[in-house]
């Protein structure tokens, strides 16, 4: 799968395996970069995934760099590196999540891989590509997302998972729009429950209108937010800032 990557990704991905073999660490591609992979489409995103710490994998990748920034995120152990050529590559420790209450902002513990892909939104974005040399391109794909491309599916990795992060509920709208992908029977049943139950409400604005911004710039918001207004979703409580998202899903 990674002989899909461009050049100039292939060989960022060689020197951060080769940099976690040095340190003792295991790094893997993850999210939607594997699952553009998987379905063939041009990707230049790079999210790495570390058994290990990812935030001083992340200082010394950009140490190879001449030039390159790094943003850390202590609390979600996650770093950004930016290149100087335009290239931004994201590292995060391998981690777990809980959530004190529906639409919070989970806190996070390290942990290993096989937890950091079920904290994930949906199966199709819970694979993984091991980068280290000695398990270079093997593919780990725990809960079954290769399967669910091939099907063109959108599913949850489990029932709580709409509660926990009510963002899911548009997100889920916009993979199905972007990918033309169908949300899966039970998915569907855990997602309208969720809307229901107006798990939306617990979300602060910000982020609701971050998420609604990005169904924006698909390449056919009309079909995702079409979709949310067959799930019964309305405008948040409060005004987004952009009068056109807010009246088209109602």
């Amino acid at each position: 799968m990674l002989s899909r990557l461009d050049q100039k990704s292939l060989a960022l991905v060689r020197q951060i395996g080769a940099l976690a073999d040095e340190s003792g660490m295991r790094a893997y591609l993850v999210g939607g970069p594997v699952r553009d992979l998987a379905l063939k489409i041009p990707s230049t995103d790079l999210d790495i995934t570390v058994e290990g710490e990812g935030m001083r994998l992340a200082g010394l990748f950009a140490a190879e760099h001449a030039g390159a920034k790094t943003v850390r995120y202590p609390a979600f152990k996650t770093a950004t590196v930016f290149l100087p050529n335009g290239r931004v590559v994201d590292f995060a420790t391998a981690r777990k999540e809980t959530y004190a209450r529906p639409g919070a902002l989970p806190s996070v513990t390290a942990s290993v891989l096989r937890d950091d892909l079920f904290r994930r939104d949906f199966t199709i974005n819970a694979m993984a590509v091991a980068l280290n040399a000695a398990a270079w391109g093997k593919i780990r794909d725990p809960f079954n997302g290769r399967a669910d491309v091939r099907s063109k599916k959108i599913r949850v990795l489990h029932h709580k998972s709409f509660i926990d992060d009510p963002t899911r509920v548009l997100r889920a709208a916009r993979f199905a729009g972007r990918l033309r992908f169908t949300v899966a029977s039970r998915t569907l049943k855990l997602l309208k429950e969720a809307v229901r139950a107006k798990a939306l409400d617990a979300l602060k604005v910000q982020r609701y209108s971050k998420e609604l911004d990005k169904i924006l710039k698909e390449d056919d918001p009309a079909l995702t937010l079409g979709y949310l207004k067959a799930w019964g979703v309305k405008r948040p409580a409060a005004p987004c800032g952009r009068h056109v998202i807010e009246y088209a899903i109602e």
